[in-house]
């Protein structure tokens, strides 16, 4: 069996995955009428001083298991801090199709199920605005510059202008950045000043407390989280939560997993009835409210396994 496996590194995985079919297959499932609430949950279990996620999911033709690892001492190491693979399942044997590399399946299944969510929003306010996107992303790693990496390919008519990130220190690779401007997050005046003028917010980091203040944030402003997938941790303060639509992947995954959810509903900041499933901004049932410049947008992910299921099965495709 294991000669009928195909088994490809990480440079291979990304080489067959493109956010923008990870978008198109991402949004067709949800238009197929597939409902993210019926996902087998991610099980997670304490491995030593790492976290082991398992990941099992089916979705029409797509059927796939990810395993992974987290191990925060990784980065001090200089490895990375999320490792794992992906199996690809032949949908009518169940037998093992393909391997890819967990965490490179990760760094584009994130952005795309972002993207999924907010790019009608953008692409409204935008042209409502008039003038190019300034864009802040709070975080240096591979999730942070992929957000702006899959901006560009789903989005290329959109006009954007400065990309700044912000974090507590440069990069070891100024280069990874590609060509984005970098303030630390010590300079609270121009981060500040940044915020005011964005009209897109990425926060891709580890934080488990608020990053910002929200209150220097526009009424039009787009902010996507995506750091934790704990009920405990968040990057996005309360406020923000309160005067925002808030769009999540599942109500009832968020109200399990998203930290940034979990704490404003606790603290009487957000009702959980408001919170928008993913599949009504995708399938247009909530199309007036996604595009209104009134209140911030704010799509919360977790991560869910039916999403790398069918972002990996176009693995196979391509």
């Amino acid at each position: 069996m294991s000669g009928s496996i195909e088994v490809l590194d990480a440079a291979a995985t990304r080489a067959r995955l493109g956010y923008r079919g990870a978008v198109a297959a991402l949004e067709a499932a949800l238009l197929s009428g597939f409902d993210p609430a019926t996902d087998v949950p991610r099980t997670a279990a304490p491995l030593g001083g790492a976290e082991a996620l398992l990941m099992p999911s089916a979705v029409g033709d797509a059927v796939g298991v990810k395993v992974l690892t987290v191990a925060p001492g990784n980065p001090a190491l200089g490895l990375p801090r999320i490792q794992g693979v992906h199996l690809v399942l032949d949908p009518a044997t169940f037998a093992p199709a393909l391997i890819l590399d967990g965490a490179v399946l990760t760094g584009v299944r994130t952005p795309a199920v972002s993207m999924v969510g907010i790019r009608r929003a953008l692409d409204a306010r935008v042209a409502a605005a008039g003038t190019p996107l300034s864009v802040v992303v709070f975080g240096t790693g591979p999730q942070a510059v992929a957000h702006v990496e899959a901006l560009r390919e789903v989005c290329p008519d959109l006009a954007i202008g400065a990309v700044t990130h912000v974090a507590r220190r440069p990069p070891a690779e100024p280069a990874s950045l590609n060509g984005s401007a970098f303030v630390e997050a010590s300079d609270a005046a121009s981060v500040a000043d940044l915020l005011g003028r964005a009209g897109f917010v990425v926060c891709a980091t580890t934080a488990r407390e608020p990053l910002f203040d929200s209150a220097v944030l526009r009424d039009d402003v787009v902010v996507v989280a995506v750091g934790s997938h704990e009920a405990d941790a968040r990057e996005l303060d309360s406020a923000l939560l309160a005067r925002a639509v808030v769009v999540v992947e599942d109500v009832a995954t968020a109200l399990r997993e998203a930290g940034d959810v979990v704490l404003a509903v606790r603290d009487g900041s957000l009702d959980p009835e408001s919170l928008v499933p993913l599949a009504e901004v995708v399938s247009g049932r909530w199309a007036a409210e996604a595009t209104t410049r009134s209140q911030p947008f704010v799509v919360k992910t977790t991560g869910m396994s039916w999403e790398d299921a069918v972002v990996g099965a176009t693995a196979l495709d391509r």
